[in-house]
């Protein structure tokens, strides 16, 4: 099978086929609480994490930070 090359947050990476969002962010070490997560410029509701991350999407993991 052919890996499926993405970018999250600036960076490259190769992903199994039928990695889902979810398990992207296990495999990559990220928190599923308090983030967000964009693929292309669009915000990917938690409710789609379950499906499987595309050839060439350009993803960013958001934080969300307190202040004022």
């Amino acid at each position: 099978m052919t890996a499926v090359g993405v970018t999250v947050n600036g960076a490259d990476h190769d992903l199994e086929p039928g990695t889902t969002v979810r398990d992207m962010l296990t495999q990559l070490g990220l928190p599923e609480k308090g983030i967000a997560v964009a693929v292309d410029g669009i915000v990917l509701p938690r409710s789609r994490w379950g499906e499987d991350v595309g050839r060439g999407w350009t993803i960013e993991v958001l934080t969300a930070v307190q202040g004022g």
